[in-house]
């Protein structure tokens, strides 16, 4: 396998709570998880990573570390560490979860909406939009998955904030792995600018529905994973 492949945007964009060497290792290691590249069910050797990586087994034992409170690898004493699984059944759990947290209160989000938020939003969707033109499917996903924690971010419910960090990171894993054929990268970008459009309006209804739908139909062309649910 090939020495990391990120740039330092990749970095920037994913938060940072390590050393900046085992949270380069970190980066790199969540976007071939991400990605496939490391396999679901893959065994994870410290050794191999910190040659690979040309780093020390601490380093790599923090990265992993981090990965493990996401959720994407799992590490069991005296048994290593595995890249976790991606289940349509943990898949179908943490859409419903996503629902309830981004649904259930945007009449928050529209009450501190404000443009430094629309202007944020707009900012990630036109970052989308240069990912998905370069198909960086990654940087897309990164900068998805910020538009959407910058949206519930103004609803100033900082507790479950890294909730929904965790499932927007699983749903867009298996989203990637398991969306057979994938939808195109600018319709992905696309599909982000009604949501705006209807905060701008203050319209809660609208903007309920739409992101309700959004989130459900995550997975392109695939089973549906929630049920109907709408407003």
């Amino acid at each position: 396998m090939a020495v990391e492949s990120f740039t330092q945007q990749d970095t920037d964009l994913v938060p940072r709570q390590s050393s900046r060497r085992s949270h380069t290792v970190y980066v790199a290691l969540q976007k071939q998880i991400v990605l496939g590249v490391l396999e679901p069910d893959a065994v994870v050797l410290e050794l191999d990573l910190a040659q690979r990586f040309k780093c020390s087994q601490g380093t790599v034992r923090e990265a992993l570390m981090q990965l493990a409170e996401e959720g994407l690898v799992i590490r069991l004493p005296h048994r290593g560490t595995h890249v976790a699984p991606c289940k349509t059944a943990d898949a179908r759990a943490l859409i419903g979860i996503r629902l309830n947290i981004e649904c259930d209160y945007l009449d928050r989000v529209i009450e501190n909406t404000d443009q430094d938020l629309l202007g944020d939003l707009h900012d990630r969707l036109n970052a989308m939009r240069n990912a998905a033109r370069d198909a960086d499917e990654y940087l897309l996903s990164l900068h998805d998955r910020a538009f959407h924690a910058r949206l519930f971010a103004s609803a100033n419910l900082p507790v479950v904030a890294p909730i929904l960090a965790r499932c927007l990171i699983h749903n867009h894993r298996f989203k990637i792995l398991n969306s057979q054929p994938n939808r195109e990268l600018e319709e992905t970008a696309e599909r982000h600018v009604q949501i705006i459009r209807s905060l701008e309006q203050r319209d809660l209804d609208g903007l309920k529905t739409l992101l309700c739908h959004h989130i459900s139909t995550i997975v392109d062309f695939g089973p549906d994973l929630t049920g109907a649910r709408s407003k």
